[in-house]
């Protein structure tokens, strides 16, 4: 099966588009990556998403607003992918789309939304669309995240030792080998946050990692942060925006501070925290994705974090770091469309395993393939 995984994380700059060929052989799961499309926000919806987001109060007629622009810029990607990866010939659309609230409470995730109205996809591409996909982990009582878990553990098994998979988004999150899975904290949000607050909006990231380079950590604020309660909680566990915005790093202070030293701190501040939780769950072997990837700072602390521990990018496996995410959500939607679980519980926390999403039909109805008789214990690439 043809399936165009779309995907836009907490850093909300743009839609990923990854195109792949899924198929089940046996008990192994088989991809074929066929390539990604990323397609930026304009600048109006990305000041729009971001003007809406925790802590912000938003009135529900700019939602509705959001989940329409954001639906035709997932349809626009969609429609890209199809005609310059798949030939015209792709089958299946599985959109995540923009995570703008996760409701938690007392450790307890109670609701989650994502927007992007999946019928503008299908009325673009003429295919089915399955989307919204966490919320029914939420109602079986888990986290609703990572969701990328279960193609983690997939894709790592049979390799040697504990190897763990690392994305480094706007939130860092990880998965074990048992299955284990949950968000570390802050990866990109406070860096993005801070070039904004200091650059007046004009900076929207730390490129590159120029800024915090030519600073100097600054022990106070680090000591600060990490006082954050979260980073004590036990496993399984979430977070987002909601928590790690401006507005938390106002609390925290940056008075006195340049940009270079702030960022600096920062930077320090999600490596620390991710190589915590890498030592925590036994990890011989990190193997990284996400934007946060690009950053060689933020990577060259986070292996000097990790003596003795290989930090390898994923394409070192075969797929490309920005993109996998994009192909996770593909395997997910391809899951949904043969009546599988796209959970695992020791990641998420929930009571069962759930097939995941809602199905929206193409032009032709909605056709599903007859539902697979076991699911997957590998997944391995071609």
């Amino acid at each position: 099966m043809l399936v165009i995984g779309l995907m836009s994380g907490t850093s909300y700059d743009a839609v990923d588009a990854a195109a792949a060929e899924v198929r089940l052989d046996g008990d192994t799961l088989r991809l074929r990556p066929l390539g990604m499309v990323s397609a930026p926000y304009d600048d109006d919806l990305r000041d729009a998403l971001a003007s809406a987001l925790p802590p912000a109060a938003v009135p529900v007629g700019e939602v509705c607003r959001l989940d329409t622009r954001i639906g035709q810029a997932l349809a626009a990607a969609a429609v890209r992918a199809d005609a310059e990866l798949c030939e015209g010939k792709a089958e299946l659309v599985a959109s995540h789309g923009q995570t703008v609230f996760h409701w938690v409470d007392g450790g307890r995730v109670r609701g989650t939304l994502q927007l992007g109205q999946p019928a503008w996809i299908a009325e673009a591409t003429g295919l089915p669309v399955v989307a919204d996909f966490r919320p029914r982990d939420v109602a079986a009582g888990g986290q609703g995240a990572p969701l990328v878990a279960l193609v983690d553990t997939l894709w790592l098994r049979g390799r040697p030792g504990t190897p763990v998979a690392l994305n480094i988004g706007g939130i860092a999150n990880l998965t074990a080998p048992d299955g284990t899975a949950f968000d570390t904290g802050p990866g990109c949000a406070l860096l993005d946050a801070a070039a904004r607050e200091f650059s007046g909006g004009r900076l929207d990231h730390d490129a590159d990692g120029a800024l915090a380079a030519r600073g100097r950590p600054d022990g106070p604020l680090l000591e600060r942060l990490l006082a954050e309660p979260y980073y004590t909680l036990a496993p399984p566990k979430t977070t987002g925006k909601e928590l790690f915005h401006a507005g938390y790093l106002r609390a925290a202070g940056l008075g006195g501070l340049t940009a270079e030293d702030a960022l600096a701190t920062l930077t320090l501040l999600t490596a620390r925290t991710v190589a915590d939780a890498v030592r925590a769950v036994g990890a011989t072997e990190v193997i990284a994705s996400g934007g946060g990837t690009r950053n060689p700072v933020l990577m060259s602390l986070l292996r000097g974090r990790l003596p003795g521990v290989p930090v390898r990018t994923s394409d070192e496996l075969g797929l490309d770091p920005a993109a996998k995410e994009a192909y996770a959500f593909a395997v997910l939607g391809f899951l949904t469309a043969h009546g599988l679980p796209g959970t695992d519980p020791a990641g998420t926390g929930a009571r069962h395993p759930s097939v995941l999403g809602s199905l929206t039909p193409g032009r032709g109805g909605l056709r599903l393939p007859p539902p697979a008789r076991q699911g997957p214990v590998r997944l391995r690439l071609e």
